[in-house]
């Protein structure tokens, strides 16, 4: 699935700290902390109280984050202590262990240590279950690289080996299975970047079907790819008002995932498949415009989440919509002042061509609809406003149904990615009222995440939804512990998180 997945081998070993033998050991103490753990008692003994002398002379604070190099001198096996500042205790959690355990990788990667151990860095907020998995999801998501085209070699070599060291063997099967659930988590989201980064020229709507085509046969998910034609018979006619300008054909992809095949009930996620984004004849300016090779976020975003769902073998049943076009100008694109008419029969005066992600979401929407679905939730890098209003933070959610959108929340809570409740109004719906047709796409420039929500809200009818704006989170352009430069797989982890609360849940309505 990924050409990187095999290349951070992770092991568990059960073994006293001072005979572990690798290039570094992480161990993480806390800010302020006087009495340390077990691990640092014994490293510190070993190392003739050289740790205590740091602390003592200021040098190791435990401020998050912070990182400190010890070396052994042969003193025990490891070559080099690291020892990584958790921050306060009571402010420790699942994310922030995420966050240094990346940072921690990162710097020892770029002093050529290759094998890395670390202990369990478990504290009364997160027990060693949810330790571990933080432990290689922050790794693994902190080393991510994208290189594929690149021709000379990097400065460092990759890290090979990731051990993690237990003391106390009574839940070493738990540990093993929060260590698989971590990687598939991990792996998902480095699918997402991997998608989000190609070039637009390397990842046309008709690569993104054949990745889905692949990835289907790998975990035996059913598959059924439209092409135009067959979007003609469903009457898509505002996504296929939006590929009349691309010579690329449009695809849009269903994907299921039957985990509860005697059940009727099943989610729908939806996701923006704009492989590249002009704006069309309402032409963005030209700066910063490679950037919207990234505009399928949500397609890859949701097709990399039913994959995780289908390695964990939930208990439940999803299909993903991915309508996947370009949006580009011609002498056969739409034109501001056209109107389109959804498969719903709605219509709809475009506006601008550049609110194009709510054009082709109309129409999956629709046709999600009309399979009878229990719930959707749709992910979309859909407008700029969410992200003047959100920066690179949070991920704006809009919904219909409060007790969906908490469950998102909830989510995104434990995956550490932040979904921020947006309000939906009614009279924000008067913005997007039009003269010529039911509805227009674009309310304008005030409140504009809201009304674009609004306009989907439109396609949905009563089945409970939350959408997800992820324009601002779906990349970034610096590193921040496991978020590395260009895309970050931002959603993935979450709509995992929901699939697997509704899947604890006796119905999903």
């Amino acid at each position: 699935m990924l050409e990187k997945e095999n290349l951070l081998n992770i092991k568990i070993v059960t073994d006293a700290i001072t005979k572990i033998e690798a290039d570094a050991l992480i161990i993480g103490t806390f800010e302020g902390i006087k009495s340390h753990n077990d691990a640092i008692r014994v490293i510190d003994k070993a190392l003739d109280g050289e740790i205590t002398n740091l602390i003592a002379r200021g040098e190791i604070k435990g401020k998050l984050n912070e990182m400190t190099i010890v070396h052994s001198m042969g003193k025990i096996p490891v070559h080099t202590i690291a020892i990584a500042g958790l921050g306060k205790r009571n402010l420790f959690s699942a994310d922030k262990l995420r966050s240094v355990m990346a940072q921690s990788c990162r710097t020892l990667r770029r002093l050529n240590y290759r094998n890395i151990a670390t202990i369990l860095h478990a504290a009364n907020e997160i027990n060693s279950d949810i330790s571990a998995q933080s432990i290689i999801e922050g790794s693994l998501l902190g080393l991510y690289t994208f290189r594929k085209y690149k021709t000379e070699k990097p400065d460092t070599e990759d890290v090979k080996n990731l051990i993690i060291v237990l003391q106390n063997t009574s839940r070493i099967a738990e540990i093993k299975r929060a260590c698989k659930k971590g990687r598939i988590l991990a792996e998902a989201t480095m699918l997402t970047r991997d998608m989000v980064n190609e070039p637009s020229n390397y990842l046309t709507p008709t690569d993104m079907a054949n990745m889905a085509m692949k990835l289907a046969k790998e975990q035996k998910l059913a598959i059924f790819i439209m092409d135009a034609a067959q979007m003609k018979t469903q009457k898509m006619g505002a996504l296929l008002g939006v590929a009349r300008g691309s010579q690329q054909p449009p695809k849009f992809i269903v994907m299921r995932y039957s985990g509860k095949p005697k059940s009727p009930e099943s989610l729908g996620l939806v996701g923006k498949g704009i492989t590249f984004d002009s704006g069309g004849i309402s032409l963005k300016p030209s700066e910063n415009m490679g950037d919207m090779k990234g505009d399928m976020a949500g397609g890859a975003t949701v097709m990399a989440a039913l994959v995780a769902i289908a390695r964990l073998k939930l208990k439940i049943n999803i299909t993903a919509f991915i309508p996947a076009t370009e949006n580009l100008p011609s002498g056969t694109a739409i034109k501001p002042g056209d109107v389109l008419v959804a498969s719903n029969g709605k219509t709809i005066e475009v506006i601008s061509t550049d609110a194009e992600g709510r054009l082709i979401l109309a129409d999956a929407l629709s046709y999600a609809v009309k399979q009878k679905l229990s719930k959707l939730v749709d992910v979309a890098t859909l407008t700029g406003a969410c992200h003047v209003a959100l920066g690179d933070v949070c991920s704006g959610i809009f919904s219909n149904n409060q007790e969906l959108a908490d469950m998102l929340i909830e989510a995104g809570n434990k995956a550490g990615e932040c979904m921020w409740q947006m309000p939906m109004n009614e009279e924000y719906k008067e913005l997007n009222k039009s003269d010529v047709a039911d509805i227009k796409n674009s309310g304008g420039r005030w409140g504009g995440a809201i009304t674009a929500a609004q306009f989907l809200s439109e396609f949905v009818g009563d089945t409970p939804w939350v959408h997800i704006d992820i324009a601002g989170t779906s990349d970034t352009d610096k590193e921040r512990g496991y978020l590395v430069k260009g895309a970050t797989g931002t959603g993935v982890r979450t709509l995992v998180n929901l699939a697997e609360s509704l899947s604890n849940k006796k119905v999903l309505r």
